[in-house]
């Protein structure tokens, strides 16, 4: 779904300055259909990468691939969540989910209809008439998500959805996040976290990122792109309990070392 082909990229301030490279000769490939998670330590690139993939940076040199081609912005198909939700105060929640369809030149009713049972799958319905201000933290995230969804994308871009919630709230948060995107069998997930009981309980690939703007390579010389041995199906909230869980969580704070 998306390749990154030889991309580096680097951190302009100010105009004719070389920059501090960010990203440095990063070759990956993001299977399509599969939930992606972008681990490593600050400042290694990681949101950079979906910036790239959203089309929102160019790279300074390499490729950048979505569905075969080039990224750029604006495409119809991706969606993205950022960490500050980017919902308009102004509006009310149903109005902020309608937005992107709208845009779209979907009738009002059709609006409306998708609107309501993104709500319904989201947890949010009855709360249409509110204003963000109104929502809770982990209400708010929901709204962003379901934003994202309602559109139909064939590419969700995540970057820490979960990171400024408490442990409860943001565990509720992972298990819908899994329920919903478990649903559409066509949509590739990219996501950005610190978290590393988070990227082993939602991943069906996790990729390790180093300081160097690059895949961790492992002491054998593999990649350090991971895939989780459980079916996402098999991944529930008693997934965070098991064995294998544990023995993930150890291994990519391994990697990351």
């Amino acid at each position: 779904m998306i390749e990154f082909r030889s991309v580096r990229f680097s951190r302009r301030s100010p105009p004719g300055d070389p920059g501090r490279p960010v990203i440095e000769g990063l070759d990956l490939n993001l299977e399509k259909g599969l939930l992606h998670v972008l681990v490593g330590p600050s400042g290694c690139g990681k949101t950079t990468l979906l910036y790239l993939a959203a089309g929102l940076l160019s790279p300074d040199s390499g490729e950048v691939l979505v569905a075969g081609e080039p990224a750029r912005p604006g495409r119809k198909d991706t969606a993205v969540v950022l960490q500050d939700h980017g919902l308009f105060p102004w509006k009310t929640v149903l109005a902020n989910l309608e937005l992107g369809l709208a845009l779209r030149g979907l009738p009002r009713r059709e609006r409306k209809e998708r609107s309501l049972a993104a709500l319904e799958e989201t947890g949010l319905l009855g709360q249409e008439k509110k204003y963000p201000r109104a929502l809770s933290g982990g209400e708010r995230q929901r709204l962003a998500i379901a934003r994202a969804l309602v559109l139909s994308p064939d590419l969700l871009l995540l970057d820490e959805p979960f990171s400024s919630l408490d442990a409860i709230t943001r565990e509720s948060l992972q298990d819908r996040l899994l329920s919903l995107v478990g649903r559409e069998r066509s949509l590739t997930t990219v996501m950005v976290t610190h978290d590393i009981a988070e990227a082993a309980f939602l991943a069906d690939r996790i990729h390790v990122m180093n300081r160097l703007g690059k895949m961790t390579e492992t002491e054998s010389g593999r990649s350090g792109t991971c895939a989780i041995p459980r079916a996402r199906r098999e991944r529930a909230a008693g997934f965070r309990s098991a064995p294998e869980f544990f023995a993930l969580c150890d291994g990519i704070r391994e990697a990351l070392r």
